[in-house]
């Protein structure tokens, strides 16, 4: 069985990416893993297709954990339970949080016999955001602390260079040029709305462990050599040796907020709100999206956001009898979880639905 690996920083578009994919009429039958960065799943909800694992597509969640890291043993747990199901899979696609470093994920193929001997790991695809990637492969980091948005970059065999229409010719060559200084031999393509070809995420054609420590190297003295601050942890040629734990350290100044409310919000109330928020924080706000309930509207809104650009759309409707409740989930630095719940609770509708 086939395995792919999804990645790229919080807001690129990963989760658009396997809307598009499971929709696709390509003749391949897919099982996707999941791995959401926070106690609500809200993926799930944005995913257009969950139909149980005995069908011909599947998605499994992995919660409120990072999988490189704290998550690592119920991902290979998944994976064992999938190969009880190989004849029905052609391909188990993998995306990952936008917080994962993919080195400690391809480690553990390589490491684990059970399911080495189950799986290809095909190749690692990264989405990168063509607004926003410059400043987190800029973010500087402590000494031990993985930027995960270069390591995103640096592992991948293909890239996708997502939301091109958010930015002018200038700024798309700048981003290509310093996405070839970090790794110059993964395939870019350029999307929006992550529209890409299924034979462009399926098949990649054989991943290269040794090749890619190799990238990371050559990209860490290049952005030290033209300035760039960056503390990466990547271990250069050591095969057979123990890896340090700062591989699976990320900084400990991105948290995750999950709020969960029961009952309708106003949606004027919510705009205001949203709006305030993002005057004051866009910029340590890495990502948020929610499932609300909105006064007067039959349908769920599904809405998400990566730093100030933001988008929202009905979802599924609300089924006759069912509880009305909204969650939400914030990813970003330094974040106050006090005062995001406190802020969603005021866009409450006070009176009871009748």
């Amino acid at each position: 069985v086939y395995l792919q690996v999804i990645t790229g920083f919080l807001g690129s578009g990963k989760t658009t990416l396997l809307n598009a994919l499971l929709k696709q009429d390509h003749g391949r039958r897919i099982a996707v893993i999941e791995n959401e960065f926070g106690e609500i799943d809200i993926d799930s909800e944005l995913v257009a297709f969950k139909e149980s694992v005995e069908g011909d597509q599947a998605i499994m969640m992995l919660n409120n954990g990072c999988i490189c890291c704290t998550v690592k043993e119920d991902l290979l747990v998944m994976l064992e339970e999938l190969v009880a199901r190989r004849d029905k899979f052609d391909h188990v696609v993998i995306e990952t949080t936008g917080l994962a470093n993919p080195k400690p994920i391809i480690e553990t193929f390589r490491a684990y016999q059970p399911v080495a001997e189950q799986y290809c790991l095909d190749g690692v695809l990264t989405l990168v955001d063509a607004k926003h990637v410059g400043q987190h492969l800029d973010e500087e980091k402590e000494d031990g602390v993985v930027n995960e948005a270069v390591a995103q970059v640096a592992y991948a065999d293909r890239i996708i260079l997502n939301k091109t229409d958010l930015v002018s010719k200038e700024e798309l060559e700048s981003v290509e040029r310093r996405l070839s200084s970090i790794n110059n031999l993964a395939q870019v393509v350029r999307a929006q709305r992550a529209d890409v070809k299924a034979d462009y995420v399926l098949g990649i054609g054989g991943f290269d462990l040794d090749r890619v420590a190799d990238e990371a190297a050559h990209s860490e003295a290049h952005a030290h050599g033209n300035g760039h601050e960056h503390s990466h942890s990547h271990d250069h040629s050591h095969e057979g040796h123990d890896h340090s734990h700062h591989d699976h350290m990320h900084d400990d100044k991105v948290t995750s907020v999950s709020v969960e409310l029961d009952g309708d919000l106003d949606l004027d109330l919510v705009n205001d709100w949203m709006e305030d928020l993002l005057i004051d924080s866009s910029e340590d706000l890495y990502r948020f999206k929610g499932v609300l309930a909105i006064d007067g509207w039959p349908d769920r809104f599904i809405f998400q956001g990566v730093h100030a650009v933001f988008e929202g759309t009905p979802g599924k409707p609300w089924r006759e009898g069912e509880s009305h409740k909204s969650r939400m989930v914030f990813i970003g630095r330094d974040l106050d979880a006090k005062v995001l719940r406190e802020g969603l609770q005021q866009c409450l509708v006070k009176a009871a639905r009748v």
